[in-house]
């Protein structure tokens, strides 16, 4: 609206026509990693990996989600959420998350109200701690980053304090509620 208003359209249409090609430059550049990522996912879920490593994470998450039963779908669906979040692969994860949420309104007794579960669900998928930030690292590779990958242990500090954080108040809010 600057630019049309003081007469500068011109500027506003090389910045148009930039940003267009930039963004279409970084997609190009970023899709080869996300796809390798997103197909060793892949290969880990075929092979049973990503439930193994699931299935270890479910002892964790049943401390977390007291109110889920012992072997309930759910806490698959979240483990695994969490797994590929950890990977920075957020939207791999995304429809492990709808199918947690959906299989956690099943289980919920209020229908028009989150549940417990549903609410730290969101709060840990939030935060999620990331190990390998792959977008991140994506990009600064893009950009000629000298140690692309040296985000990694700021990454990994950053996220975990954000759970933890994020889940002390959540169970801090869930007792004064209760």
């Amino acid at each position: 609206m600057f630019a049309i208003v003081t007469g500068k359209t011109d500027v506003l249409n090389d910045t148009i026509l930039t940003s267009a090609k930039d963004s279409l430059e970084m997609l190009f550049k970023i899709f080869p990693v996300m796809a390798l990522w997103l197909g060793i996912m892949n290969i880990a879920s075929v092979s049973g990996l990503l439930a193994k490593i699931s299935k270890k994470l479910s002892r964790v998450l049943g401390f977390l989600f007291p109110e889920i039963p012992v072997g309930d779908e759910s806490l698959s669906l979240i483990a695994s959420n969490i797994v590929i979040n950890m990977f920075g692969l957020g939207n791999a994860a995304t429809p492990f998350g709808l199918k947690a949420m959906a299989r956690l309104q099943e289980l919920n007794k209020k229908k028009d109200v989150a549940s417990r579960s549903m609410i730290t669900f969101l709060v840990i998928n939030t935060s999620g701690v990331t190990i390998i930030p792959t977008t991140v690292i994506s990009l600064r590779m893009m950009y000629g980053s000298a140690n692309p990958t040296e985000i990694i242990f700021a990454s990994v500090l950053a996220t975990s304090i954000a759970t933890i954080v994020g889940i002390i108040i959540d169970r801090w809010l869930a007792k004064r509620h209760d």
